[in-house]
């Protein structure tokens, strides 16, 4: 029986995602030789030279405009891998996923309106809480990496938009791959002759390099072509629940019943923000269809043909969606 191209869409989301967290599982598992910031670093480098081999971004003509995002982007791609994993390795793959999409769930929430996204910042609160239950022996510190990896994947979007609109395609995030991995190299020389890993630990490094960057990356861009952004945004909820249930099956991190519920919070409140916001801008984008006068329309005036304008409006429309270097 032949499937349709949004069928494949939304089995490609949800394989890329269980793709993304058996990585980080497996990254997870070299944390006792290499630590996190071995992982990360291994796994910055294994990502950068897949990038670069594929998409062969164009280094010369970018001007200093262009170039600070990319160099933002670069930035946080370290910091939100970094805080994310050494979230995991304290207090589990399950929960420091959940946290970290406290991040893309406030740039969800703000773009809602009116009691929809009260609603939605109210229920994650509640998830938060019960996630958490702050006391004597909740690990704050583990707490902290994990919403210091949220603010860098807020970031993360924010920059990536901004890169979408200044560099054409998916260059910008090459780009800016092979900045991280510029900064990363000499981190992970010096990490790797002080700490003497495995080859077992350098392997679970590389795999968690290809199955959380290299798959999404190229699963996710192929899903964008056959779903909608807001559909594909909203499918990514499902990367908490994915990192529960692998953290269980491959790393033994069990889950008590309020820990679960916290998660379906912070996931449901995520989904509903986010469809909440892909009404609101479907509403602008209809009062302004309306102000416009007749035979005209925003694409064909930001971009008109044979400027690369089409490349240019794609990365626009999908750079929030644009897989991050992450787990």
């Amino acid at each position: 029986m032949h499937m349709s191209r949004q069928t494949r869409g939304i089995g490609l989301v949800l394989g890329s995602a269980a793709s993304n967290q058996t990585g980080a599982a497996l990254g997870a598992m070299a944390f006792p030789t290499l630590t996190p910031v071995g992982v990360v670093a291994v796994r910055q480098i294994v990502t950068a030279v897949a990038l670069m081999a594929t998409i062969r971004p164009r280094v010369r003509g970018l001007t200093r405009r262009q170039w600070l995002p990319i160099i933002g982007l670069a930035v946080v791609f370290g910091v939100m891998n970094l805080g994310l994993y050494s979230a995991v390795d304290r207090i589990g793959l399950g929960l420091a996923v959940t946290l970290e999409f406290l991040g893309p769930l406030t740039i969800a929430v703000c773009g809602a309106r009116g009691t929809v996204s009260v609603g939605c910042a109210l229920t994650a609160a509640l998830g938060v809480v019960t996630l958490t239950r702050p006391g004597p022996t909740t690990d704050y510190v583990g707490i902290g990496f994990a919403l210091i990896a949220a603010l860098s994947w807020a970031c993360y979007i924010l920059l990536n938009r901004s890169v979408g609109r200044l560099v054409p395609g998916v260059q910008g995030s090459a780009l800016a791959g092979l900045v991280a991995a510029g900064v990363w190299m000499p981190i992970a020389i010096g990490w790797l002759l002080t700490h003497r890993p495995t080859v077992t630990a350098l392997v679970l490094a590389g795999l968690c390099g290809v199955l959380s960057s290299i798959v999404p990356y190229v699963t996710d861009l192929t899903a964008l072509r056959w779903i909608p952004a807001h559909l594909f945004g909203t499918l990514t909820s499902i990367n908490p629940v994915w990192a529960a249930l692998i953290g269980v099956i491959v790393l033994g991190q069990r889950l008590g019943g309020l820990e679960w519920i916290g998660i379906g919070l912070i996931v449901v409140s995520n989904a509903a923000a986010l469809v909440a916001h892909r009404g609101a801008d479907a509403g602008d984008d209809h009062q302004d269809d309306r102000r416009q006068p007749q035979g005209t329309g925003r694409l064909s005036e930001q971009h008109p043909a044979g400027d690369g304008g089409d490349d240019r409006f794609e990365a626009e429309q999908h750079s929030e969606h644009v897989p991050r270097q992450t787990a």
